[in-house]
């Protein structure tokens, strides 16, 4: 790997729902807050998104015990409706998402630049968690 370049891990799910629909679930934070953990001890108490290029958005995760807690956020450098996001994280990396129609259900495909400070592995499989959290979400409002 070349140095100084992150390395790019992917996630994705086939969910069970239009894309229009699971448009409209990853993108509103009333939505957002109902999906965005990785597991049943966390949660995401806030939401915000302006959903446009240079629009910014951000989400507070919270453990549901209180002892930990972090904003994540960014601001949005490609938005194509039903179909792409791009952005960047306020650290910097890059985060692309897309939305593929297969017939009436959708596939959601991450990609994003890996941090330095946690193992790759532990990345992937953290945000693989947050998406099929999501996919269960979405499937169950079908």
């Amino acid at each position: 790997m070349e140095t100084g370049k992150p390395a790019i891990l992917k996630v994705e799910a086939l969910i069970q729902s239009p894309v229009e629909n699971v448009w409209t679930y990853w993108t509103e934070p009333h939505h957002i807050i109902q999906w965005n953990s990785a597991s049943p001890d966390w949660h995401t108490p806030r939401a915000e998104n302006d959903l446009r290029v240079g629009g910014s958005f951000s989400s507070r995760m919270e453990a549901k015990d209180g002892s930990f807690g972090f904003d994540f956020g960014g601001v949005y450098d490609d938005v194509r409706p039903h179909e792409h996001i791009a952005y960047t994280i306020g650290d910097g990396r890059k985060v692309k998402i897309d939305f593929i129609r297969e017939g009436s259900a959708t596939r959601v495909v991450e990609s994003f630049e890996a941090e330095s400070q946690n193992a790759p592995e532990m990345q992937q499989a953290g945000w693989q968690a947050i998406l099929d959290n999501f996919k269960k979400y979405a499937e169950k409002h079908e």
